[in-house]
C-alpha cells in the first residue's frame, strides 16, 4: 500500500507559536510511519516550499493556533493549492476564532452564554457602566486568540482598565464577560456531517491559579483533568449535545472542542476551538483515549475525515 504524503504544519507567527511547535512534535511522533511519509513545514519560514511541493502532498495536518493558522488564513492557502486538510475550512475557522461572532451564533442556535460586552480599540470604556451592566468579577480577553493569552479575571472596577490594556495588545477588540464560578467542562466532537461526542473532561485548575491560564494548560501537573467528568448522565448528554450544536452553529468540520461552565445544573457555553492542542497534556487526545482512540488512531481518523471532506 502506497504511503500518503502528509504535510505537517506547525509553528507559525502567532503568540501561540511555541505551543504549536510542541503539538507538532507530538503529532509527528504519533503518526504511523508505515502509513505516512511526513514532511514538516513551519509557515513562518516554509510557505514557499509548501507551495512548491503542493502537487506531491496528499493531505495536510494543520497544527497551528491563533491568528494566521487557526483563523482560516492557512486553510484558504491550502484550498487554493488543492490540498485536503483536517478540521474546519475558511468559514468555520474564521467564525470560531472571533469570539464576538461566535457568541452571536451560539445565541442564534439557542445555546446559553454568559453576558458580555465587546469593545473596539477606539472605544472609550466607561468602567462604571460596564461593571453596573455585567457585575463583578469579570473575564477580559482578546476577541481573537486562544490558549488564554491576554486573558484576565477582574475582581474590582479599579483593575478593569489594566485588564483591557493587557488584552488589546493581542487584538483590535476585547470581550468583557460576566465571570461564572462553576465547574469547568470541555467537550470534544469528531466528524464531518455525522458527529461523535467524546467523553467530557472536567478541568480543576490548581488552587494557586484563578483560571485555566496558559501555564495551567501546558505545564504538566499544574491542572487536574478528570475524564470522564464527575457529572451525571443527564448533564453529560446535555454537555455533549451543546458541543455538537456549537460545532454545527460555527460550520466546523472534522473535529472541535467546546469549553463550558456548569453551575447549579445550568451549562453556559464559552468558546469553541477548531484546532485543539495536541501536546502530551492536551485535552482532546485525553478524551479520545478514554473514548477508545489512541493518539495514533485519532490522527488516522482526522486524516480520513480530511480526505472525505475534500472528496465531497
Amino acid at each position: 500500500m502506497k504511503k500518503l504524503t502528509v504535510a505537517l504544519l506547525a509553528g507559525g507567527i502567532s503568540s501561540e507559536r511555541e505551543v504549536s511547535l510542541q503539538s507538532g512534535d507530538q503529532v509527528y511522533e504519533a503518526l504511523d510511519k508505515d502509513k505516512y511519509q511526513i514532511r514538516r513545514y513551519d509557515p513562518k519560514t516554509d510557505l514557499g516550499r509548501l507551495v512548491k511541493d503542493a502537487s506531491g502532498i496528499d493531505v495536510a495536518l494543520i497544527i497551528l493556533h491563533g491568528p494566521y493558522g487557526e483563523d482560516g488564513t492557512v486553510q484558504g492557502l491550502l484550498d487554493l493549492l488543492g490540498i485536503p486538510y483536517q478540521g474546519s475550512g475558511v468559514l468555520g475557522s474564521a467564525l470560531a476564532m472571533n469570539k464576538a461572532v461566535t457568541k452571536k451564533l451560539y445565541e442564534l442556535a439557542g445555546l446559553p452564554v454568559p453576558s458580555y460586552i465587546i469593545y473596539d480599540r477606539s472605544d472609550n470604556v466607561n468602567v462604571d457602566a460596564c461593571v453596573k451592566q455585567l457585575g463583578l468579577p469579570l473575564v477580559v480577553k482578546p476577541v481573537s486568540g486562544g490558549s488564554s493569552v491576554g486573558m484576565s479575571i477582574v475582581r474590582s472596577a479599579a483593575d478593569l482598565q489594566d485588564a483591557l490594556d493587557k488584552a488589546i495588545v493581542y487584538d483590535n477588540a476585547v470581550m468583557v464577560e460576566a465571570f461564572i464560578a462553576g465547574i469547568e467542562l470541555t467537550a470534544g466532537v469528531i466528524g464531518n456531517k455525522k458527529l461523535k461526542a467524546l467523553p467530557i473532561i472536567e478541568i480543576v485548575p490548581d488552587k494557586s491559579r484563578e483560571f485555566f491560564d496558559y501555564e495551567a494548560k501546558y505545564t504538566p501537573g499544574v491542572t487536574q483533568e478528570i475524564c470522564p467528568a464527575r457529572i451525571d448522565d443527564e448533564l453529560t448528554q446535555q454537555t455533549q449535545s451543546f458541543a455538537k450544536i456549537a460545532h454545527q452553529a460555527l460550520y466546523c468540520r472534522g473535529y472541535s472542542r467546546t469549553d463550558m461552565i456548569l453551575i447549579d445544573r445550568e451549562i453556559y457555553v464559552l468558546e469553541t476551538n477548531t484546532i485543539p492542542g495536541m501536546t502530551a497534556t492536551s485535552l482532546l487526545p485525553q478524551a479520545a483515549q478514554v473514548g477508545g482512540l489512541s493518539f495514533s488512531q485519532l490522527m488516522d481518523n482526522l486524516i480520513e475525515l480530511a480526505l472525505e471532506e475534500h472528496q465531497n
